[in-house]
């Protein structure tokens, strides 16, 4: 436990980021769960909608330094390319 006051302090701090982090993952975790869900049902006009929004999710939590933007990237491009190749066939 710290005894220091401002190292009493940075735990405070590290709480409360870890609290929003964990809120931010969830959140993108959960779009993309429902992308792959839209994905794998296989109609590509119902899936656009929940792609582009978990597309935005991801984007947002590495802009915030949640998520690395790598991954983030990543993550997108493979949703994005499951949507075209579920939209030509």
């Amino acid at each position: 436990m710290a005894n220091h006051p401002s190292a009493k302090k940075r735990n405070r701090q590290r709480l409360k980021r870890a609290a929003r982090n964990q809120h931010a993952i969830r959140s993108v975790r959960t779009a993309v769960k429902a992308a792959r869900l839209a994905l794998a049902a296989g109609d590509p006009s119902a899936a656009q909608s929940v792609v582009t929004e978990a597309s935005r999710a991801l984007a947002r939590a590495a802009s915030k330094g949640v998520v690395h933007s790598r991954t983030a990237s990543r993550t997108a491009s493979r949703i994005q390319s499951k949507l075209h190749k579920l939209a030509t066939g």
